[in-house]
């Protein structure tokens, strides 16, 4: 698996994480769903990147930059650390990643 590819698969877990813990924690359904949708896709895009997809790379860059931008909001309002400035931190080391990688092609 290529560096890019482990970014992307490590925000995906993030994700995923992070949804589960706001379900418990805040017993906030949106955030389970929103966790797990994302983070899945996440996880499926960092597949493809591994095999080389191009798909995958345009994939991961809208879900990166989607999340970062809700999560830039919360986190200006709020400036709590977690969850809002990890994924912010995450989605703009996707974006630097998978850019880098399509500009190479």
């Amino acid at each position: 698996m290529n560096g890019t590819a482990t970014i992307v698969a490590a925000y995906g877990l993030f994700s995923l994480v992070g949804g589960v813990i706001g379900f418990f924690k805040a017993r906030s359904a949106a955030s389970l769903i929103a966790g797990g949708v994302s983070g899945a896709l996440l996880l499926w895009c960092a597949y493809g990147i591994g095999q080389g997809d191009h798909i995958a790379l345009v994939g991961s860059l809208l879900i990166a930059l989607a999340l970062g931008a809700r999560f830039v909001g919360t986190w200006l309002k709020k400036r709590r650390v977690m969850p809002d400035l990890l994924m912010v931190l995450f989605s703009a080391a996707t974006v630097l990643a998978v850019g880098a990688m399509l500009v190479k092609r």
